[in-house]
Formats: C-alpha cells, sequence, structure tokens
C-alpha cells in the first residue's frame, strides 16, 4: 500500500474531526440535520459553525455584528458578513435556509420580537438560545441585594453589558404564542451543563434552568 493510500485510509477511519464547544451550542449541533442549510445569527468566533461544516457537512453561512468576530470566522475559511440582526434580517428571502440559529443573541437585539418572527420566516426552523433572568438565584440575588445579579452566563456589571432585553423562560414561550411560533422542543440547562427538556408550560425549567435553547418553527412551515 502507497503512503497515500495509507494516508487516505487513515483519514477515513478518524471521521470528523470534533472541536470543543459550549455545552449550549452542542445541543443546538444535536438539533441540525446533517447536510442542511444553516444561517448562524451572531456567529462570534465562528465556533459553531465551524463544528457544523466539519462534522455535519452543513452549508453554513454567518453573520457577525463584531469586526473581530467577522475576521476570526472567516480565518476559518468560513462565509460571513458583517451585520445587525436588527435591520439585516428583514434582507434575507423567506425559507432560505433550513436552520436559523440565534445563540445568546436575543438579549442584545433592539427589537427581538420582530427578530424572532425574521427568524422563522427566514429559516424552516430556528433555533434561539438566551440566558434566563428567572432562574432561581438571579431571583435570589435581586431580592436579598436589591442590585442587578450577576451570575456565571450574566457575568458583566449593569453598566457594561450589551443586554438590553433580557428575558426568562416564560417571557419567550409567550412571545412565541403571541408571534403564533410553534416550540418543538424546549431545554433548560443548569449551571453544571446538565439538560432538561420541558413541556409548554416551562414552570420548573423557569426556576431552575440557568439558561434555555428553543427549536422553533412557523405554523405555516
Amino acid at each position: 500500500m502507497t503512503d497515500d493510500a495509507l494516508g487516505r485510509g487513515q483519514a477515513e477511519q478518524a471521521g470528523p474531526v470534533h472541536y470543543e464547544i459550549r455545552g449550549d451550542l452542542k445541543l443546538i449541533a444535536d438539533m441540525i440535520a446533517p447536510g442542511s442549510r444553516v444561517l448562524d445569527v451572531g456567529c462570534g468566533d465562528g465556533a459553531l459553525l465551524t463544528h457544523l461544516v466539519k462534522n455535519l457537512d452543513v452549508d453554513g453561512r454567518g453573520i457577525e455584528l463584531s469586526q473581530a468576530g467577522v475576521n476570526a470566522t472567516v480565518a476559518q475559511g468560513l462565509s460571513v458578513v458583517q451585520g445587525d440582526a436588527d435591520t439585516d434580517l428583514a434582507d434575507y428571502p423567506t425559507q432560505a435556509f433550513d436552520y436559523v440559529v440565534l445563540s445568546q443573541t436575543l438579549q442584545a437585539t433592539r427589537n427581538p420580537k420582530q427578530v424572532v418572527s425574521d427568524l422563522v420566516r427566514i429559516g424552516a426552523k430556528a433555533i434561539v438560545s438566551f440566558p434566563n433572568f428567572g432562574y432561581w438565584q438571579v431571583r435570589w440575588k435581586l431580592l436579598l441585594g436589591g442590585r442587578m445579579p450577576r451570575t456565571g452566563i450574566l457575568g458583566e456589571d449593569w453598566y457594561k453589558t450589551q443586554n438590553i432585553h433580557l428575558c426568562t423562560i416564560l417571557d419567550f414561550i409567550d412571545l412565541c404564542r403571541d408571534l403564533g411560533i410553534v416550540i418543538e422542543r424546549g431545554i433548560s440547562v443548569n449551571p453544571q451543563g446538565r439538560a432538561t427538556g420541558f413541556s409548554n408550560s416551562g414552570w420548573a425549567a423557569n426556576l431552575f434552568g440557568e439558561q434555555a435553547v428553543f427549536l422553533l418553527s412557523s405554523k405555516n412551515s
């Protein structure tokens, strides 16, 4: 066997290349079918897109507000444009992607209702994750200290944070109901990274989940 043939055989046996990504990004990746068309809104440094392209063979595109994030993503050979979820999603055609992802970005948008509406218009399915302001430690710190709480997910002082529309899991469920959006799956994640599925009521998840991940679709899809 030649060296080239041996190398190809070893590569085939090795299988997909796995990258270490955040826990919520792993949950998101598990919701995406291989070979899908994916738009990652607020893609940051491209960690999720890299994982999806390398391991699930997706056709991945990204939008990122920061120039540093765009540069980091492009450096990995990925397709990304600099843009703002609040203003640029309107330019994307309906049902252009199989999945549209908005990870840990919703709370930083100026018009989250319109952004979520655009997500389920652009994609057959949308996946949204965000920090849960209804988490019991957040409530406890606010009750006892009387100041904006800081947690592992909400780690910045109130005057430094980009978060302008913090919400709870119950708030987000209400928003989806108002928009006529179908919640296909809801997952809450505790500080130790344990993920727990929950029903549309979401009461226990709202109390014990530090963050949440939702799989959404339009009623018309």
